[in-house]
């Protein structure tokens, strides 16, 4: 028999001959065999039997945040010539004030200068600019916006429109919401498994819950518009701005037990 340099294991076939493995290779092969068996109890599945259900939950809220756009231009004043941008703007800016719009409000949203039509500039003998400038407001409320319409120069505003709605307190209603709509979930994947007699264990998954929102739409308001919208008869009227509506659809899955 030849000695065994490494630890051994001697093994005796049929034929009565002796081979012998080096310790090394049935440490790898008890390697390789203990992996397979870790690897196979990991793919069974901890969940055998689920239920998979979509919760939903909506609201609609009045905006407190009306974004406008006013757009202003300078014009010529029969007898007076060019009514200059920077009156016009101060002009704008002190009507906003005093139906107490604050100056942090009100931001800029386009400054340029136009030429006008070149064929009335040869006929003219005219070669002026025309400058004109964009202001975007905030306010809370149709009213308010009425009255800023009341006090508006109607040779300098070029438009008058509605960008956007929002909400003060909307990321406080969205994150209220998703969570309504999760516990929805869970009601109804209660109510369905106790049909068959089976009760809900842990949420496995819950899917980032998808939003539908509806903001109030963009509306270019004209200087005859304004005016009607602004008179004394259709102010007790006035109705208020389309409400936001908020919906959150969210899909869950439970364990069943």
């Amino acid at each position: 028999m030849r000695a065994c340099i490494f630890p051994c294991v001697i093994i005796l076939n049929t034929t009565s001959s002796i081979k012998i493995y080096t310790m090394k290779y049935v440490i790898i092969a008890l390697g390789i065999l203990l992996s397979s068996t870790v690897q196979a109890q990991q793919m069974v599945n901890p969940f055998p039997k689920t239920i998979t259900v979509t919760g939903s939950a909506e609201m609609e809220v009045t905006p407190d945040e009306i974004y406008v756009q006013v757009d202003l231009k300078e014009y010529e004043k029969k007898g007076s010539g060019k009514v200059s941008i920077d009156k016009i703007k101060s002009d704008f800016l002190a009507a906003a004030k005093s139906i107490g719009i604050p100056d942090s409000a009100i931001t800029i949203a386009q400054y340029d200068g136009f030429n006008g039509n070149p064929w009335l500039r040869k006929k003219a003998k005219k070669d002026e600019l025309y400058a004109s400038i964009s202001y975007q407001i905030k306010i809370k409320d149709s009213r308010k916006m009425d009255e800023l319409v009341n006090r508006l120069d109607d040779n300098a505003t070029q438009n008058f429109f509605i960008q956007r709605t929002a909400h003060s307190q909307l990321e406080a209603f969205r994150k209220a919401l998703k969570i309504q709509a999760v516990k929805a979930a869970k009601e109804k994947a209660a109510y369905l498994a106790s049909a068959i007699d089976e009760k809900v264990g842990v949420a496995v998954t819950i899917n980032e819950p998808t939003e539908y929102y509806v903001p109030y739409y963009n509306m270019r308001v004209s200087n005859m518009m304004l005016k009607q919208a602004a008179a004394p008869e259709a102010e007790e009227a006035a109705p208020d701005f389309k409400k936001i509506k908020l919906k959150y659809d969210v899909t869950v899955v439970f364990a069943l037990i």
